[in-house]
């Protein structure tokens, strides 16, 4: 916490500096570059890989070959969790991610992925782009060096792959299960073993006893990691991710330096990227979904004593960071929003779709 309050500070400091001393125009980089991208993600990985090769295909694109983005996958130039590090201290010049995967530089990176028992996709997005998740995106991403968007959803996420089914809170006691940001701490609670390894690892850890169970994204990017070899027990609804965001991010030098019709390429590249992965990955989960059911996979649902452990210790994690003025400025901002967003959904989707699904069959 003393470092995020020194970082805070520090930028600030910095921008009170700037708005007092008079700024020269601003020195825009001229002719074709290479921008290198860096990802969290291993290359192929289903729909995580592709919303990162779409940002980069829209950005060199969009620019005509101004800019020209050169994609490196986990492992390629630095690790999954290395680039943020990467991007920050201008080694790479941006990355795609999951922002939650931060939470060690600060714990309200994680909104931005998604949080437990909080927002869907739409409400995500209601949030970012309507309710000030935006601008609050931004203040964080300022403190580090950072300019970044959301650049893709992976929609909600499965409860996970387990060895065995889970009849009650008591079963995570002692179960080694991988599962980032503050779902994993939640988990923790429950008295899980958690651990956080990259996407492209957790299939041999899965199939060597490394860990017990494993959560992913959803039927079409588990069936394409090959889950399904290993273990048969899915629960299909998570209380840790329930439309989990993606993030492009830059470093704010390398963004400063472009032009503004270059930076507004940017933010849209990574927009159209956001929604077109949404539907990529609903498009793609419920035939993934039955050919794993006629393969043998058992789908479940948590109980609700599970859930309400959950919900519990969800609230725990998010009390625990409230002591952080920013962590609690983006709480409450996201938590308005999505109470906002859910009691008009809930009177519209929800209501429409039950009735639909009723009366169709």
């Amino acid at each position: 916490m003393d470092r995020r309050s020194f970082l805070t500070k520090a930028a600030l400091g910095g921008a009170t500096a700037a708005a007092a001393t008079t700024l020269a125009a601003p020195m825009y980089a001229q002719g074709k570059r290479t921008l290198t991208m860096v990802t969290t993600w291993g290359r192929g990985l289903a729909g995580v890989h592709d919303a990162a090769q779409r940002c980069a295909d829209n950005i060199t694109s969009m620019t005509d070959g101004q800019l020209t983005v050169d994609l490196k996958a986990a492992g390629e130039l630095v690790g999954a969790f290395e680039c943020f590090d990467a991007v920050a201290s201008g080694q790479a010049d941006m990355y795609h991610g999951a922002d939650y995967y931060w939470v060690g530089q600060h714990p309200a990176y994680a909104f931005f992925t998604a949080v437990p028992m909080g927002m869907t996709a739409q409400e995500l997005a209601n949030w970012y782009y309507y309710a000030g998740g935006m601008e609050l995106h931004d203040e964080l991403n300022t403190i580090f060096g950072m300019k970044g968007f959301l650049g893709g959803n992976t929609g909600a996420q499965c409860g996970g792959w387990f060895r065995k089914e889970i009849a009650g809170p008591e079963d995570f006691n002692g179960l080694k299960f991988r599962m980032p940001g503050l779902g994993g701490k939640a988990l923790g609670k429950l008295g899980a073993s958690v651990q956080n390894l990259p996407g492209s690892e957790v299939y041999q850890a899965l199939a060597s006893g490394a860990i017990d169970g494993t959560e992913w994204i959803g039927p079409w990017a588990d069936e394409k990691a090959g889950f399904q070899e290993i273990t048969k027990f899915y629960y299909t609804a998570g209380f840790h991710e329930p439309g989990a965001g993606l993030t492009l991010g830059m470093n704010r030098a390398v963004y400063d330096s472009l032009t503004p019709a270059q930076q507004r390429i940017y933010e849209i590249a990574a927009g159209e990227a956001h929604q077109n992965n949404l539907a990529q990955f609903l498009s793609n989960n419920a035939a993934a979904l039955t050919r794993l059911q006629a393969a043998g996979v058992k789908t479940l649902e948590f109980p609700d004593s599970v859930w309400d452990a959950f919900a519990k210790a969800s609230q725990e994690v998010h009390d625990e960071n409230m002591g952080d003025e920013i962590y609690k400025k983006v709480y409450d901002s996201y938590m308005a929003s999505m109470k906002s967003s859910s009691a008009w959904i809930k009177l519209s989707d929800g209501a429409y779709t039950a009735q639909r699904d009723r009366t169709q069959g």
